[in-house]
């Protein structure tokens, strides 16, 4: 078995490495060009002209006008800023969303609905994790004018949402209709001409951009809503606070780079992917993936969510492969003692909690001696552990 040079990381779904021609976009907002964009002398305008730049350029690469978008410090504001302000603007009462939503999301319905601001329902979900379309249309039915939110690709299983019909669905009923796209942004195209959302976000950080700085689009032919965050007329008087300038301009050169290099990436990751299913499959026989994360054209392709066979060594799965210098992320379908758990594995049907699972997620650094390296080091921990 061959070690790399350096560390392995594989956990590319919660942060990515920065793209060094992100940060030679990002330096000279960091050393000389240092004004505060809500001034009106040169320094200052020299500065807000590089923000609508960026806004210009996200705009554009997303097939919207530049005054649908704001920019914001990552995906859960995003995220929050759509519902909470959706739900006060037009007075809504009713919420859909899926047990499988990242926490930015679910955790801010929970959380509305505690405090008696909407009501909330669930669509249900079946044991591979896939929403059940029919399920949502009845809710849509009994609750029209509801805030539908339900994300473009699952960050754990690697599922994705079909958002034209979605988005069908919810114009029939005349519902508002966000979606969580943090993980898809910057690997899938976007073309808001012809999706039908109402809110979609953006997290630099999942596309080799900086970390603290995101966005979220406005649908202005269809929604107008009030600011999350008061306190200044920044973001067209939609979100108080001096910008985030270096990492704006940062956020956009990584869009930018992500679509021009996307079908080139998209190949080294789906590659990569595929090299660790079949290996996996043909050294640990007993293995299983959750979601859609092993249907290599179905699924976010830069997402395998590993089940391995219940064992001794399960709840020490991430311990043992940081040991072995691989960073990967995971949980179990259960949330005893201090095993937080995995609250999606928890909602599918079926999930076997003493199994061990995974969470590989690939970048564009990653490489093939990496992946054979992964793969060799979870065997060995099984066939130690059978030797034991």
């Amino acid at each position: 078995m061959t070690t790399p040079h350096a560390p392995v990381y594989l956990d590319n779904a919660a942060t990515t490495r920065l793209d060094p021609e992100v940060l030679d976009a990002m330096l000279p907002l960091l050393t000389d060009h240092f004004g505060n964009p809500s001034s009106i002398h040169s320094h200052g305008r020299t500065v807000r002209t590089a923000v609508e730049k960026a806004r210009k350029t996200v705009a554009m690469l997303l097939n919207t006008s530049p005054a649908e978008i704001f920019f914001t410090s990552g995906g859960t504001e995003a995220d929050n800023t759509a519902i909470r302000s959706s739900i006060e603007t037009y007075g809504l009462t009713h919420a859909i969303t899926s047990p499988l939503e990242h926490h930015a999301v679910l955790h801010t319905l929970e959380h509305l609905a505690r405090h008696g601001r909407v009501e909330l329902s669930l669509v249900n979900v079946d044991e591979n994790g896939h929403i059940d379309l029919a399920h949502l249309e009845e809710l849509l039915r009994s609750h029209p004018r509801s805030l539908v939110s339900l994300m473009h690709g699952n960050n754990e299983i690697g599922n994705l949402l079909d958002l034209n019909r979605v988005g069908e669905l919810c114009r029939q009923y005349e519902a508002i209709f966000h979606s969580d796209t943090v993980q898809t942004m910057g690997h899938f195209r976007h073309n808001l001409q012809e999706l039908p959302v109402d809110f979609i976000v953006g997290a630099a950080h999942k596309f080799h951009g900086p970390k603290g700085v995101g966005f979220l689009y406005v649908n202005a032919g269809r929604t107008k809503i009030m600011p999350f965050i008061h306190g200044g007329a920044q973001e067209r008087n939609m979100r108080g606070g001096t910008e985030n300038i270096y990492g704006i301009v940062g956020l956009a050169k990584a869009l930018e780079i992500a679509y021009r290099d996307m079908e080139q990436h998209r190949r080294h990751i789906t590659g990569l992917k595929r090299r660790m299913i079949e290996q996996l499959r043909e050294k640990l026989p007993e293995v299983q993936f959750n979601g859609d994360s092993a249907n290599i054209d179905g699924s976010l392709y830069t997402v395998l969510n590993v089940s391995l066979p219940p064992s001794d060594i399960s709840d020490m799965l991430l311990f043992n492969l940081d040991i072995a210098k691989i960073s990967a992320s995971g949980g179990s379908a259960c949330s005893s003692g201090s095993n937080v758990g995995s609250h999606v594995l928890a909602a599918l049907p079926g999930i076997d909690p003493d199994r061990g699972y995974v969470r590989f997620s690939f970048g564009k650094y990653n490489t093939t001696e990496e992946i054979d390296y992964a793969v060799d080091t979870l065997v060995g921990l099984y066939q130690k552990e059978l030797m034991n």
